[in-house]
């Protein structure tokens, strides 16, 4: 045998070996033989790291729901079909006259990534049905209070959206945010036609995570925009992540953008906190440090806030993968979240109680959070609706308790991705799906209307009036019974 057929011989081997090596690393990877409860809470076990140059993957192929299913409710409950045949149906709001709208929607066509990651990531995305092109669409779905189907369908948007997500309304505008800007349209709840659009706000676009969300502050008059990361932990260097992994504000009477707060892989959902008057978010952390790293997490946001990506989790775990230099003294001054949902469950909706919910007195006080599913992890976690438990003083509690389960099938396959949650006008939940196409309706049947949460309302500490150190007393002003200093 000659050297040339030789070496072929043995580059044929090695090739052969090489894909014999991934294939088994594909079926059987890097399995966690721990329960995802471990992982959920105040204080979640951080488990040891173990990195992964190759993803561990367990891709469950979304196949649909046969007509008669549907998912499975916690006891006290009850779910339907509320609207079906959509396509691709994401984000939900519902307006003040009880119209639900919904984002048609799914990623950019240049929001893959490049290489072999971008290969691999493309063929990930179409076995569970998340590569399909974007409908770009925003469809009105109209039902008479109290109904358990939806009885009219208009598509309300169409031109000028790319890959849309976020909505919120307020003062006559409906605000919609493209993976690449934040636009603006005049609109009247009960329209069936919005007005031409403004922008307020580019975007840094596309990226692995194209999602941006949006909320408006109680008043109206400032919108939050929560922007995901482009990469897992920003592996094309730090000047790709600018404007990234943060959430921003915008000021609606100036059109004036600032960051709100950075650090946060891949925030979206946002809600207020109707205790504490707080922005809280979900947020999905970074992947390849093994099955059970890193949590996703709920949380508030207070404005300046760093959660630590990517080169920390959970406020001072270094991840040792990151080659962009840290930040001096970031683990001095990075927020810990408040509370782990489990890792790569990727937690997207986010929506609180704040009374008149019709989910019965176990739902009365919290968060219900849609988890979204693993792409990256056996055996996976999520594909369901959970509720967090929240105290009196507006704290999360104990651990995260199904509310809507069954998505699974249980044989490598799943139904669908349950995706956004919105409250109905009369109270009810409703849920989106988005690669099954159904909007599903949850409910407690006969619950009265939950109670309103009270704000928090602490008193605040009295003046200081006299400081009793020998240098103030020595040097400090005196202060006379009007509060006025002694000449």
């Amino acid at each position: 045998m000659n050297t040339t057929i030789r070496n072929i011989l043995v580059v044929a081997g090695m090739v052969v070996a090489l894909i014999v090596a991934f294939a088994v690393w594909i079926a059987y990877g890097n399995p966690s033989h721990q329960p995802i409860e471990l992982f959920e809470g105040h204080r979640p076990k951080l488990a040891d790291i173990e990195i992964e140059h190759i993803p561990s993957v367990s891709l469950l192929k979304s196949v649909g729901w046969a007509p008669g299913e549907a998912p499975k409710p916690a006891d006290g409950l009850v779910v339907s079909r509320w609207a079906d045949g959509l396509s691709h149906p994401r984000t939900l709001l519902t307006l003040p006259n009880g119209d639900v709208l919904v984002a048609e929607t799914a990623a950019p066509d240049s929001g893959s990534a490049r290489g072999v990651t971008g290969f691999f990531t493309r063929l990930f995305m179409k076995r569970v049905g998340a590569a399909a092109a974007s409908p770009n669409a925003i469809v009105l779905l109209r039902a008479p209070d109290g109904a358990d189907k939806s009885a009219e369908r208009h598509v309300l948007l169409h031109e000028g959206l790319a890959s849309p997500s976020g909505m919120a309304w307020a003062n006559g505008t409906l605000y919609v945010a493209n993976h690449n800007a934040v636009l603006a349209f005049p609109y009247k709840p009960g329209d069936l036609q919005a007005g031409p659009a403004r922008k307020l706000m580019d975007l840094p676009a596309a990226g692995n995570h194209w999602m941006r969300n949006l909320l408006l502050s109680e008043d109206g008059k400032t919108l939050y925009v929560a922007i995901g990361s482009s990469s897992n932990i920003g592996e094309n260097g730090i000047d790709a992540e600018k404007g990234r992994a943060a959430i921003y504000q915008i000021d609606l009477a100036t059109g004036h953008p600032r960051q709100f707060a950075a650090g946060l892989r891949n925030p979206n959902g946002m809600a207020w906190n109707p205790a504490t008057g707080e922005l809280w978010t979900v947020v999905n952390e970074r992947d390849m440090l093994g099955p059970d790293l890193v949590p996703d997490y709920l949380t508030n946001v207070p404005v300046g806030a760093h959660y630590g990506w990517p080169w920390v989790y959970w406020k001072d775990v270094v991840d040792p993968r990151v080659d962009s230099p840290m930040p001096d003294y970031l683990t001095d001054y990075s927020r810990k979240p408040e509370y782990a949902l489990g890792p790569h469950v990727a937690a997207l909706g986010l929506v609180f109680t704040r009374g008149g919910e019709r989910m019965g007195a176990r739902f009365a006080n919290g968060a219900f959070i849609a988890r979204h599913g693993s792409w990256n992890r056996k055996p996976p976690v999520g594909y369901d609706v959970v509720f967090v438990p929240f105290d009196a003083n507006g704290n999360p509690q104990g651990k995260p308790v199904p509310v809507l389960t069954g998505f699974m099938t249980g044989n490598g396959d799943t139904h669908g991705r349950p995706t956004w949650v919105t409250w109905a006008r009369d109270g009810t939940l409703l849920v989106s799906d988005d690669t099954a196409g159904i909007i599903w309706r949850v409910s407690a049947p006969g619950a009265a209307p939950s109670a309103p949460i009270r704000p928090v309302v602490t008193a605040h500490l009295p003046p200081q009036r006299s400081l009793d150190s020998e240098a103030a007393i020595k040097y400090g002003a005196k202060f006379g019974d009007d509060g006025k200093v002694k000449q």
